[in-house]
């Protein structure tokens, strides 16, 4: 038994939100139970305990749409002239990075970003893969990766027509082939979703073959919807429909189907979403980088949309977008009232719903049946804390860098800052090297 106590217990569970003097017990992977620190320790006698010194106990994180791969973008200075508008990011950035990787990149840029995630406080993460010229075994070598950091993960990979229908073939049997094996095995830290691009990239015979060959898995999709512009442009142009709708009649939305993005979506794709119990994230800093406009996320969720929050890349540090989702539609919609609100259901409510969807157990929430994915962060707060302000103390105080303990599944991943039994330095240096070779081949 392990006794996570003597700090102020954010549970994210409406029944008990906050514990001043609170400890969670676990017992293998698993919360046992939620209470004072003097309680638990009297009820687990002889447990070892995490004495937090009065810090924020809290549930670990969830990215629920990211790319792992990005990782060997930072810094890189792109060759030509700068990109003019979304496509010509995704040509010139994007598209030329993914199809440089191998498999030995795609792992190492995996640790990395993972690595990242657990220091900031992140322990699920939802990835959407693309590695054309290494696409097979490439969700089983991220997987390995996520495994060795320690990190819980969904992953898909990207189907799409950009690198021809071999290539598009070999997309699809990575899918099937990953989540049948996530289904066999039964692990809890390891699922799989059926990824694919976006409609801009996918003509009707391939998205068809996706949908038939992901019959039967019990896998929704994950996919980037109408994100830019040109997304319902093209489906408009060839096809005659908005990209929700396209979605729609392919039979692709679901409860189980998280759509990134939504940034270009009119009244009648809101509630086809909503209908269909589809799940939307949002991620507010990709949005405003690649100039992409803001996704009308608070008219989704008064409208009773599932929108939870992810990174698509841009950041490991979720405390980050929390706090970008908070003022951009403030600024968006002129109305200082919006975001307070949003900003807290998309990362902890959502994102636990989304997380419902793939795993067995509650993730997301420190209560009795979870999964024991907690952090501790360093956080000292100089007003009163109680049940009423929890998401002002996390928007205004707290920061991925402050997070001190991740635990995730049970197991002590990084205390006091340091992650245990990862190599982290030799896996930068590693990665430092595949890096400038990639750049290279670029």
């Amino acid at each position: 038994m392990l006794l996570i106590g003597n700090g102020r217990v954010l549970t994210k569970d409406e029944t008990q939100p906050y514990i001043s003097d609170g400890c969670i017990a676990i017992r293998d992977h698993f919360i046992v139970e939620v209470g004072s620190t003097r309680e638990m320790k009297s009820k687990y006698p002889g447990s070892d305990l995490i004495d937090v010194g009065g810090r924020i106990i809290m549930p670990g994180l969830i990215n629920s749409h990211t790319h792992l791969y990005s990782t060997f973008a930072r810094g890189m200075a792109l060759k030509g002239p700068p990109p003019d508008n979304f496509q010509q990011i995704l040509e010139r950035l994007w598209w030329r990075l993914d199809r440089v990787l191998t498999q030995e990149d795609v792992y190492y840029s995996a640790l990395v970003a993972l690595m990242e995630c657990v220091k900031n406080g992140t322990t699920t993460v939802f990835d959407h893969h693309a590695s054309p010229r290494a696409v097979r075994d490439s969700l089983f070598t991220i997987s390995k990766a996520a495994r060795a950091v320690g990190v819980r993960s969904c992953l898909c990979y990207e189907v799409s027509d950009r690198d021809g229908e071999e290539v598009a073939g070999q997309g699809i049997r990575e899918n099937v082939e990953f989540i049948h094996s996530c289904k066999q095995t039964g692990d809890e830290m390891a699922k799989g979703m059926f990824g694919l691009h976006a409609s801009l990239t996918l003509g009707d015979e391939t998205l068809s073959r996706c949908c038939k060959e992901n019959a039967g898995t019990g896998a929704g999709f994950h996919i980037h919807a109408a994100e830019g512009r040109v997304d319902l442009e093209e489906c408009l142009r060839r096809y005659g429909r908005r990209v929700i709708e396209r979605l729609s009649d392919f039979g692709i939305l679901g409860s189980k189907t998280i759509t990134a993005h939504c940034v270009h979506i009119n009244e009648r794709e809101k509630d086809l979403l909503r209908a269909s119990k589809t799940k939307v994230v949002h991620n507010p800093q990709s949005n405003m980088g690649n100039a992409v406009g803001c996704a009308p996320v608070v008219d989704m969720l008064r409208r009773g949309v599932d929108v939870g929050l992810g990174t698509d890349g841009y950041t490991c540090d979720l405390f980050e977008s929390l706090k970008a989702a908070n003022i951009l539609h403030k600024h968006q919609l002129a109305d200082p009232k919006v975001g307070w609100a949003e900003a807290p259901a998309m990362l902890f409510r959502n994102n636990s719903l989304i997380c419902g969807e793939y795993f067995s157990r509650p993730i997301g929430r420190l209560v009795p049946g979870a999964f024991a994915d907690v952090i501790v962060v360093d956080y000292d707060p100089p007003t009163p804390v109680h049940a009423g302000n929890v998401d002002g103390h996390i928007l205004f105080g707290m920061s991925g860098p402050l997070v001190e303990t991740t635990i995730i599944n049970g197991r002590v991943v990084m205390r006091e800052r340091e992650l245990v039994d990862t190599d982290e330095a030799g896996i930068l240096a590693k990665s430092r090297e595949l890096a400038a070779k990639a750049w290279e081949r670029f």
